[in-house]
């Protein structure tokens, strides 16, 4: 799910993480393994936010999903693998 600058913050404020910005070097080959998404960067390793079913039906979230997780190499790198959805749900906002 490629996200808006406003629910980037939004995010933001629920998940603490870094989002990687459009132009870095990474972007294009994240987009061409896992499609066109807002990837973040925490101290598990990759994510995104998929839309979920909310409680609230006037409200829309996002579940967290890792992508690759942080290997204990020196220095560390990321390791892929299947996606994981994380306990991570994030509300995005009203729905329109």
């Amino acid at each position: 799910m490629k996200l808006t600058s406003t629910l980037i913050e939004q995010t933001l404020t629920q998940f603490e993480a870094q989002v990687i910005p459009d132009g870095h070097p990474a972007l294009r080959q994240l987009n061409e393994l896992y499609g066109d998404h807002t990837f973040f960067l925490d101290g598990n390793g990759l994510n995104i936010v998929e839309p979920v079913e909310s409680a609230e039906e006037e409200v829309e979230a996002g579940q967290v999903v890792n992508l690759a997780t942080w290997n204990d190499e020196n220095p560390p790198a990321l390791a892929p693998h299947e996606p994981e959805p994380t306990d991570v749900v994030v509300i995005l906002g009203a729905v329109h």
